[in-house]
């Protein structure tokens, strides 16, 4: 076997390995080990390459950027736990809820702001579902936009900042999380509009898959009931200016004071104060947000130790010019190469983790698209908004699998009359689905829904630069410094340029001054 048919060959392999369900860690690691021994075999590079192995794997544990992985964690698993779900479920559903689609909107808005505080999928989609699925059931809403308006408002946390995804993005690119969280806002914003739009289409044409909720089912209302939500929404708020706005990850605020990794910290301090207030801090509900932390913490860095034994071995035979070559090579330019690689990561979504997608074809893609001279931020959330995709796919999607197993118990809890089919969930999906597709698109094809909150770097032309030194006019002939101070070493001429002798006398006493002064510096560091 020749050299440049290998890296094809490791890349089917690693193809292969995903798709048969082994733990994509270890099999990482495996791979890559088995393919450089393989090649030192060979003679395609020598063993001493194998031995910066261990200076890769202590680069990737002393990684400061990745710290904020475990902080924003354990942010969101106490924040998830703390009540905020419920509470503001209930206070929104009371003020949408006469409103045709008025739940589906409440749970709209309520998952795209505990996406920008939890940042955990799976807590998300459970506890809204676990609040809302009854309630939409008991007042006729349709089962299937039941499901798949629980489901998708679950996923933007993806998208929203402090997402994961985004300091992951941010990590492989080597680009700014700050930047990566200004330019995830658009799509972000522009995701809840279009499911708020198909809900309000919804109710248009088909009024009774989304009713209104009777005015008698209102607990609350007026001053009381606007006090309810503020009451969930400002302590929210304040928590997520303080942590993304500390970093420069709001729209519109260019400076930071705080590194991702210290604005994450201090979102624990500020989960912990919110637990507080909500009477819900205890030591079990920390506890369990430390096991949580723990797990998913171990499991990205054993996923990102993997993927850097394979990503070493694989540019070690020439795999990154493969990829390239056959990248670059795409019709359509830019626009080309974007639609192949979205339409790759939208398939292998259905069978890996966005951490495995993340970790493991970023590093492959992202050199490509900065050779094209695609920005490296915009990429990044494009290819972000695409991940989230991976939670919704029928029939393998996470939350689809979080969904089945709520509805099963509130089925058998009583809290629901009828059994919650898999078709409905599944049928349900897919409308949501081609939404996030759609954004997709839209975030290809019009990249300022990424670029308008980032700041304008000034365009320098580097032919066009001068550079010029002031240099004063000499007084009469004479050699002199700026300020008319006579040059050192050259002697003081009137009207006329010195001799070569001069020059060559000058020349010869500052170099004896010189080595004077460096002898008097020896001296000194001797004694």
């Amino acid at each position: 076997m020749q050299m440049e048919n290998f890296a094809p060959f490791m890349f089917g392999a690693l193809v292969f390995i995903m798709l048969i369900g082994f733990p994509v860690a270890f099999s990482l690691a495996a791979l890559g080990l088995a393919s450089g021994f393989f090649a030192i075999e060979m003679g395609w590079f020598p063993a001493s390459f194998m031995a910066n192995l261990p200076l890769n794997v202590f680069g990737i544990l002393s990684n400061d950027l990745l710290l904020a992985i475990p902080f924003f964690t354990f942010m969101g698993a106490i924040l998830e736990k703390c009540g905020l779900a419920e509470d503001m479920l209930d206070s929104m559903g009371q003020l949408f809820g006469p409103v045709r689609g008025g739940l589906g909107y409440s749970v709209i808005i309520v998952g795209f702001i505990l996406g920008a505080i939890t940042g955990t999928v799976a807590g998300q989609v459970i506890a809204m579902a676990l609040i809302s699925m009854p309630v939409m059931i008991r007042y006729g809403y349709n089962m299937r936009y039941t499901t798949g308006v629980l489901a998708a408002s679950g996923t933007i946390t993806q998208l929203v900042p402090p997402s994961l995804v985004l300091v992951v993005m941010a990590d492989q690119l080597g680009r700014s999380v700050g930047d990566m969280y200004k330019g995830a806002w658009g799509p972000s914003i522009l995701q809840v509009l279009i499911f708020a739009l198909y809900t309000f289409a919804l109710g248009i044409v088909k009024p009774h898959h989304v009713p209104g909720v009777p005015k008698s089912a209102r607990t609350k209302t007026g001053f009381q009931l606007w006090m309810q939500c503020l009451r969930g929404i400002i302590p929210s708020a304040v928590l997520i200016f303080a942590v993304l706005g500390s970093m420069g990850g709001l729209p519109f605020m260019d400076s930071a004071i705080a590194t991702p990794t210290e604005a994450g910290a201090m979102g624990c301090v500020g989960a912990l104060v919110l637990a507080a207030i909500h009477r819900r801090l205890t030591w079990d509900l920390c506890w369990q947000a430390m096991v949580g932390t723990m797990r998913l913490t171990a499991m990205v860095v054993f996923i990102l130790i993997g993927s850097r034994v394979f990503s070493m071995v694989f540019q070690g035979v020439d795999g990154a010019k493969w990829v390239e070559h056959m990248l670059t090579g795409l019709p359509g330019g830019q626009v080309g190469f974007l639609i192949v690689v979205n339409v790759f990561i939208f398939f292998l979504a259905f069978f890996l983790d966005f951490f495995e997608i993340a970790f493991i074809i970023l590093p492959m893609l992202g050199p490509v698209a900065d050779k094209m001279g695609i920005d490296l931020v915009w990429f990044g959330v494009l290819l972000c908004v695409n991940m989230q995709t991976s939670f919704m796919h029928p029939p393998f999607g996470f939350a689809l699998f979080y969904l089945r197993g709520i509805a099963d118990t509130l089925y058998k809890e009583r809290r629901i009359e009828k059994p919650v089919l898999s078709n409905d969930i599944y049928l349900g999906a897919i409308p949501w689905v081609l939404m996030q597709v759609l954004l997709v698109a839209i975030v290809i094809f019009v990249p300022q829904t990424v670029t308008m909150f980032l700041e304008k770097a000034e365009k320098v032309d580097i032919d066009k630069v001068k550079i010029e030194m002031p240099v004063d006019e000499p007084v009469s002939g004479e050699a002199t410094m700026p300020g008319n101070t006579p040059a050192p070493g050259l002697p003081a001429a009137s009207g006329a340029m010195p001799t070569a002798s001069e020059s060559a006398a000058a020349d010869t006493a500052s170099d004896k001054a010189a080595a004077d002064e460096q002898k008097k510096i020896d001296e000194l560091f001797k004694k």
